[in-house]
């Protein structure tokens, strides 16, 4: 049992390549369904969440706090179902938000710039400048958004646990490496590896229900003990923690919240 993320550009066949894997291990495939969910806890259209994902970040800087919001929604959906195990998650960020557990495998697919030119001129009946130009923008675009939203590169390689280059296999070949890599001892969830993502997940769904009281307060769970860090003047500490202890008491899973609030002054006032 394992998860698989495979991060794929436009037209590298990554979507095929990830819905034939998890027809072959018989596990559950999402993509956008995340993005569905994370637009219910936006509170704005699934549309405008898929524009921001393919223009430039500062799409988000139209929201209060859109940036701590959205990496917070589109992490506790994502987390949600992987802690469900036996699944595959082709999209943004699945190989950011799952480092460090060892039952994860996070797959980079890729091919030739000009094949993906050519399927792009027949999908969408473009010229290969045309093709080619909105090619290398998407590219551009992704590559911001793992800069500016979660500080990699998605290009780093160093991100994966296998590359795949379709020019020189085909999709069958990549489904195949896949399938094989996934049923390695070493991508089989262990208690230790499932309780980490119970963990991460815990902390993602509290950190989604703070954001919008507390964008910049960090969660960390460990088996139901929840630590939540938050910055705010020594005077409203009390307020604080107890706004805290009500927004979690309605989320499943929590056995203990401990608040830690790091004092700072008020500006152009005094402790």
């Amino acid at each position: 049992m394992a998860v698989i993320t495979v991060s794929r550009g436009s037209y590298s066949r990554g979507k095929e390549v990830a819905e034939k894997v998890a027809q072959g291990l018989g596990y559950e495939c999402i993509s956008r369904d995340i993005l569905i969910e994370a637009s219910e806890q936006f509170r704005i259209p699934e549309i405008k969440l898929v524009r921001a994902i393919h223009d430039a970040p500062s799409v988000l800087n139209r929201f209060t706090h859109g940036k701590e919001k959205y990496v917070a929604y589109i992490r506790a959906a994502l987390l949600k179902h992987a802690k469900k195990d036996n699944l595959v998650y082709h999209g943004l960020a699945g190989h950011f938000f799952l480092q460090g557990i060892s039952h994860v495998l996070k797959v980079r697919v890729i091919a030739g710039l000009e094949d993906r030119v050519k399927e792009e001129m027949e999908r969408e009946n473009i010229s290969a400048e045309d093709a080619r130009y909105t090619l290398m923008k998407d590219d551009e675009e992704r590559r911001k958004w793992g800069l500016q939203l979660y500080g990699h590169d998605t290009r780093d390689s160093s991100l994966y646990d296998l590359v795949v280059h379709i020019k020189t296999k085909t999709v069958d070949d990549a489904v195949s490496l896949v399938m094989h890599a996934a049923r390695l001892p070493c991508y089989q969830t262990t208690p230790e590896s499932q309780q980490m993502i119970e963990d991460l997940a815990l902390a993602a769904e509290i950190k989604a229900a703070l954001v919008d009281e507390f964008p910049n307060s960090e969660t960390v769970s460990e088996k139901g003990v929840v630590s939540v860090r938050i910055d705010a003047p020594p005077i409203q500490e009390k307020q604080v923690v107890e706004k805290v202890e009500n927004i979690l008491e309605k989320v499943d899973g929590v056995q203990e919240v401990r608040v830690h609030v790091i004092p700072f002054p008020l500006i152009g006032g005094s402790e």
